[in-house]
């Protein structure tokens, strides 16, 4: 008898470790000629049925241990880029390296340094429109905060009951750059359902924000004092600027402070303002003889152990240029730049964009294949209708759910000077004082830790999107945050 319910229990486990959708799994992939260290899957998710709208996403299975390392979900930013940008070029199972023949496929090595060998980790595409992600009616492409938010958590909701494995891992939600109003929002939507009993139950944990939105005020604010500390501008001009704007650099309507403004931006103007210490292009022509022109010292500046190098120029901010997010429509960089012409600041997707748009890598993916692939669309309506995301993340922290905000301390886009002075603004007791971290016995960073599970973290030399340029310390904090030691 006992052996019967051994046997039994042993039949349970199986079913609900192949609970997975089939369809879902990926066997192989264009340009990839190893094995997969764990299983990965992809597909849709229809969470509309009447107006047909379906967000697309990609789940990688952990290396280590699978029914118990957390779940975690990974959102860019934008709004409207893709999740397969934190997929191809940050942290996700394999390095990227551009094909050497014109037309060629990109080559995928593993990387060692994903965040997959700690955790499942899930890439979405949200909201509809967005990378992979489509609806059958167009009036779903304008949206905005809390739809999306509603949205993503009906996704959730539906994913989990197609890997109802993993409903017990705990789960943490994770993103960067505009994904800072995504996150907390998304959150917050995920503890109202569990108030409510909704089915089925998250195991919610916590949440991840890397160089993120959060606040027009503290993020306005941001630049001018990141600027003067990092010597781009003068002590006189920061004084100046400081007397007349008094301290309120995002608003003014003092005249004075607006030249003074538009001063401290012709300073910073010829800077990379995803990365201070990279390399901004500024033509096709200067990029394709960069190699000749740099100093040595740059052409070390974020490489890594990946194959394919630190892109110079990105999407990060889809927002008018060195502003806040307000209130309203958040123009994308397609829409911004079919108003005005010329290139879009710091881009460079090509690998992405060959890889992801290739036909059988749409097979092999499943993902709709006549759909174009962008990193970032100008085809969704985009609205902050949220305000802050200070009361969220109060609220959050407040209820005990845990929380780390971290920022490349070189990124002018989202400067850790916002990120810092907001999450001090909350008042929490320290419990940590500001300290440096380590990696391999470098300083990799700095960071302090607040009553409530809240960290606010560092990482040196890096740009806006910290696992691209520091992969190996960004894995470290991620796998020390995760298993709630010390960082």
């Amino acid at each position: 008898m006992e052996k019967v319910l051994i046997f039994l229990v042993f039949l349970s486990l199986l079913s609900i470790i192949e609970g997975a959708p089939k369809d879902a799994l990926i066997t192989e992939l264009p340009g990839f000629n190893g094995s997969f260290p764990s299983k990965h899957y992809s597909g849709y998710v229809t969470i509309d049925e009447k107006t047909g709208k379906n967000l697309f996403y990609y789940f990688v299975v952990s290396e280590r241990k699978p029914s118990e390392d957390p779940v975690v979900l990974w959102l860019n930013g934008g709004p409207g880029c893709s999740s397969f940008d934190g997929f191809i070029y940050e942290h996700g199972p394999f390095n990227y390296q551009a094909a050497k023949t014109h037309g060629g496929l990109p080559q995928l090595h593993l990387n060692p340094y994903s965040w997959s060998k700690v955790s499942n980790i899930l890439y979405l595409d949200s909201p509809s429109g967005v990378g992979m992600s489509y609806s059958d009616t167009e009036s779903d492409y304008k949206t905005g905060d809390r739809r999306t938010a509603i949205d993503s958590h009906a996704f959730l909701l539906k994913w989990f009951e197609l890997y109802p494995e993993f409903l017990l891992n705990p789960f943490y939600i994770s993103g960067e750059s505009y994904a800072g109003v995504y996150v907390p929002t998304l959150a917050s939507e995920v503890v109202k359902g569990l108030d409510a009993g909704s089915k089925p139950v998250l195991n919610f944990k916590g949440y991840m924000v890397g160089n993120g939105v959060t606040d027009d005020a503290f993020d306005g604010n941001a630049l001018v004092p990141f600027a003067h500390g990092m010597a781009l501008i003068s002590d006189n001009l920061f004084e100046a600027v400081t007397t007349a704007c008094n301290g309120n650099y995002w608003n003014s309507t003092n005249s004075i402070c607006s030249k003074l403004l538009e001063k401290v931006d012709q300073e910073v103007d010829g800077l990379n303002v995803y990365d201070i210490l990279e390399p901004c292009y500024h033509s096709t022509e200067a990029r394709a003889n960069d190699h000749l022109r740099l100093p040595s010292s740059f052409k070390k500046l974020g490489e890594t152990e990946r194959p394919l190098a630190v892109r110079k120029r990105m999407f990060g901010r889809a927002w008018p240029f060195r502003a806040p997010v307000r209130e309203g429509l958040v123009p994308t960089w397609p829409q911004i730049l079919n108003g005005v012409g010329g290139n879009v600041p710091c881009t460079d997707d090509e690998v992405a964009t060959s890889w992801l748009n290739n036909k059988a890598v749409k097979k092999a993916i499943h993902a709709k294949e006549n759909l174009d692939w962008e990193l970032c669309t100008g085809n969704i309506e985009y609205y902050h209708d949220l305000g802050s995301m200070i009361p969220y993340h109060r609220n959050l922290t407040a209820r005990g759910y845990r929380a780390i905000i971290f920022s490349g301390d070189h990124d002018m886009c989202v400067p850790f000077t916002g990120s810092e002075a907001w999450t001090r603004s909350l008042g929490y007791k320290i419990v940590d004082e500001w300290r440096p971290w380590f990696f391999n016995d470098q300083v990799a960073g700095y960071t302090q830790g607040y009553d409530n599970n809240l960290t606010f973290l560092t990482v040196r030399g890096s740009g806006h999107t910290v696992p691209e340029y520091k992969p190996k310390e960004a894995l470290a904090f991620f796998t020390r945050w995760l298993a709630g030691e010390k960082i």
